[in-house]
């Protein structure tokens, strides 16, 4: 953006740096990473609000639906009205609060260690080098929906890094995807935490989504500016994300897929390349730190997205 003042967006740059195959592959994988990181807010909201309600049931006609599956279709269908919206300000200010909501869900966890009688005082096996792939792609998803400035990547490290460690030290090895789900339910703290996770990805939903609805409207040029047509298509993109949340319900291997093979690429492997593109004759040193970069990011993303596919073919297809 310093070299081309034209460039206002990620795409602009993939472009700059590659041309039209740069835009396309830049916009395929952010929208992508948007699109499955918002099924894995459905995912999020199933999985505790089954586990408030765990004798959840939706029965008729012959059918009978479970509980964790009856949520996300319940949040799908109270979710859909607002990604119909197309003027998303009030939304934008809402989903700010994710900020606040993050330090409550953290005051939130330790309270219940600290004065609930969970304490810190668990063990667990202390490295497990099979699950390091799993773990680097989990970390790596973890910034893909912030921006780029160092002061919120070091609030966010702190944050990350404080609730593994302290879910470790309270659950040890029996910790799940959600620590949400380990927390005692009849707690004040642990309800503050549960609710607050659920209300946070209600209010960033039809945001991120956003980016991927209006991609997938341009495809249409004749249609795409006609309201019928816009909430058809946005309709049937949450529609497929349920399918998705119901068809894999595992939310750290689903998560963990995003991280290693979109979260990656779209934060390091494709930056890093576009910045060694356009900046390549002005780059000393640090050239190599680029390209060592690069290579590394791309060890993540085959290792990662190699681990994150068995765990899901052996959860999802042979039921391990």
């Amino acid at each position: 953006m310093e070299m081309d003042s034209s460039i206002t967006s990620f795409p602009d740059i993939g472009e700059r740096a590659f041309g039209n195959i740069g835009r396309t592959i830049v916009s395929v994988f952010m929208c992508a990473e948007l699109y499955l990181v918002v099924t894995g807010f459905l995912i999020v909201e199933g999985d505790n609000l089954h586990n408030l309600f765990p004798q959840m049931k939706i029965s008729g006609c012959g059918i009978q639906i479970g509980g964790r599956e009856s949520f996300v279709i319940i949040v799908a269908l109270l979710i859909t009205p607002s990604v119909w919206l197309r003027n998303l300000s009030i939304l934008s200010y809402i989903s700010a609060t994710g900020v606040l909501a993050s330090a409550v869900i953290i005051l939130s966890i330790l309270w219940v260690g600290a004065f609930d009688g969970i304490g810190f005082h668990s063990k667990g096996e202390f490295l497990n080098l099979s699950g390091i792939p799993t773990a680097v792609s989990l970390y790596g998803f973890c910034y893909c929906a912030h921006p780029v400035l160092l002061l919120c990547f070091v609030c966010m490290t702190i944050s990350y890094s404080s609730i593994a460690i302290f879910g470790y030290l309270m659950f040890g090895s029996k910790l799940d995807p959600e620590i949400t789900l380990n927390l005692p339910t009849n707690k004040l703290s642990s309800k503050v935490a549960i609710f607050t996770t659920l209300v946070s990805p209600l209010s960033k939903y039809a945001l991120m989504l956003e980016p991927v609805a209006s991609a997938t409207e341009s495809w249409f040029p004749n249609y795409h500016k006609k309201r019928y047509f816009s909430v058809l298509i946005r309709t049937g993109l949450v529609a497929s994300q349920v399918i998705i949340a119901l068809a894999v319900p595992f939310f750290g291997q689903l998560i963990s897929l995003v991280g290693a093979f979109l979260s990656v690429t779209a934060s390091i492997t494709l930056p890093c390349s576009c910045y060694l593109k356009i900046s390549a004759n002005n780059l000393g040193r640090e050239k190599i730190l680029v390209i060592g970069t690069i290579v590394f990011s791309l060890l993540i993303a085959v290792f990662g997205t190699y681990t994150s596919l068995v765990q899901l073919i052996h959860g999802t297809v042979l039921h391990i």
